[in-house]
């Protein structure tokens, strides 16, 4: 068994050096590290809620909901706290112990947090834990959202340094690391992770995975997107990653991040069952759940569900409404049009 301990000064040679280990020696000891940490044949099960969709400031240039570029993605308001908290309730009923919530912004507004509290509140009050990405925090903003309860933050690193600024220059990358601090600092626990297949090169990969580790401490799930190709977005051509690539970047992962839950995110609806048996032995414990994530197609829950009998895994006890706080059941979750009340303009 390999009990690797959490390290937070990994080097770039060293993370090199594991992406270019022999690929069936790099998933051996991924697979090592996974079951000194964890039961192998358990997964977490996630769902999200989005409470904002569409017309986001920022311009990442993977994202339709960047009110950038144009995409079939309609705009949508921020869903009232009561909508918020009946899809909630209907959570808890399935057997969640998390709920997430997720806005398209780039960051929450003052009148913004009093809505924003009273949802955590109230969701908090059916004895959920909460979740949420909301976009940049300032640390009084991080505090407030802490003492209305809110147990997990979501804010995703995206990529490399030294290939951020080819992604988004709306938001720096010392602006995401800052987010990541004052969540820290208000006492949540983090949800960061990346995409990978955005036309970056293997030491984006590396990079990526390194300023991770590398955080004073380690975030408690990392989830590991590949890139899904939205019509409309500026990578919308860009080439396909080899899956080989991919199932490397998520071994590595657990290796340098023993300890954090190891999520298969976007991008999965197009990994066949192989691939994604693959990444449950290199040590990805984590996937989303039916319905869709953020704004892209994710497998149907039936064929999540019968992969993981078919492997003889197990989801844990509860389904687990993400601490990856993005977006999903962008449509049918979403209250009718009609219910305008029930919105108010975000």
């Amino acid at each position: 068994m390999e009990h690797a301990p959490v390290r937070h000064d990994w080097t770039h040679a060293e993370v090199k050096a594991l992406f270019e280990m022999p690929f069936n020696d790099l998933l051996f000891k991924a697979a090592s590290v996974h079951r000194a940490n964890f039961n192998p044949n358990e997964v977490q099960i996630s769902t999200l809620l989005s409470i904002k969709t569409g017309a986001c400031p920022e311009d990442c240039k993977y994202c339709p909901q960047s009110g950038h570029y144009k995409t079939d993605l309609e705009r949508e308001r921020l869903i009232e706290v009561e909508k918020v908290v009946e899809q909630a309730r209907l959570a808890k009923q399935k057997g969640a112990t998390r709920f997430c919530m997720g806005a398209a912004w780039s960051d929450p507004k003052d009148r913004d947090m009093p809505y924003i509290s009273k949802m955590v509140k109230e969701v908090k009050e059916l004895g959920l834990e909460t979740c949420m990405t909301l976009g940049k925090l300032t640390n009084e903003k991080a505090h407030e959202l802490s003492n209305a309860g809110l147990d997990y933050y979501n804010h995703n690193l995206d990529t490399s340094p030294e290939y951020y600024e080819q992604i988004i220059s709306t938001r720096t990358f010392e602006d995401r690391l800052n987010t990541i601090d004052h969540v820290r600092d208000a006492g949540m626990k983090v949800c960061s992770g990346g995409i990978v297949g955005m036309g970056e090169q293997p030491a984006d990969r590396y990079g990526l995975l390194m300023q991770l580790a590398n955080l004073p401490q380690q975030p408690e799930s990392v989830p590991i997107n590949m890139l899904v190709k939205v019509k409309g977005t500026p990578l919308e051509n860009v080439d396909d990653l080899d899956h080989f690539e991919f199932i490397r970047t998520i071994a590595t992962a657990r290796i340098m991040m023993p300890h954090s839950y190891v999520r298969l995110s976007a991008g999965r609806s197009a990994m066949n069952e192989q691939m994604q048996s693959m990444c449950f032995f290199a040590g990805a414990n984590s996937i989303f759940y039916g319905d869709k994530l953020l704004t892209t197609e994710n497998p149907e829950a039936d064929a999540d569900m019968k992969l993981i009998k078919k492997l003889g895994m197990n989801p844990e006890k509860h389904q687990d409404y993400s601490d990856e706080a993005v977006a999903a059941s962008l449509s049918s979750q979403v209250a009718d049009k009609a219910t305008s009340e029930l919105f108010y303009e975000a």
